[in-house]
């Protein structure tokens, strides 16, 4: 890996990504590095914060209202699950049931159940159900197979 110092960049940084060809290794490093800096506005009690999308665990939809959920931590934030989908990393964050989006960085294990749902345990312990209808994202986006593949 090659860093270059240019000085007439001022204030600005500049990724360059030399490869053979674009493929998903290539196109998810591009997301990791757009990524980098993005946080998501969010509140908890009258207090606004601005959280790293690396930090969130999963966005959920209750009653009409989002929620973002860290290790320790749940905010509301003002943007729908479906304007989450278009401002997040597609392959970082992935629809797993009507009401949830999952950081797939944040997933320590899947289990497959009998319904052909899948259970997702979280880093932090926490245990998530991938819906039937959401499985094939999430096989797609990790690139698994096997038990996985049916949906």
């Amino acid at each position: 890996m090659d860093i270059q110092i240019v000085e007439s960049i001022r204030d600005t940084l500049k990724v360059i990504i030399k490869c053979s060809q674009v493929n998903d290794e290539v196109l998810r490093l591009k997301y990791h590095i757009e990524l980098f800096d993005k946080k998501i506005q969010a509140k908890r009690d009258n207090e606004t914060f601005f959280v790293d999308s690396s930090d969130i665990l999963y966005f959920e939809s209750v009653d009409n209202r989002t929620f973002l959920y860290t290790a320790d931590d749940v905010m509301e934030v003002k943007l729908r699950l479906y304007e989450l989908e278009t401002f997040l990393s597609e392959k970082d964050f992935v629809r797993i049931s009507k009401s949830r989006i999952v950081n797939i960085n944040k997933i320590k294990v899947l289990k497959p159940e009998l319904n052909r749902t899948i259970l997702a345990t979280m880093c932090n312990g926490e245990q998530l159900y991938i819906s039937r209808k959401y499985v094939k994202a999430i096989r797609n986006v990790l690139s698994i197979g096997g038990k996985y593949a049916k949906s």
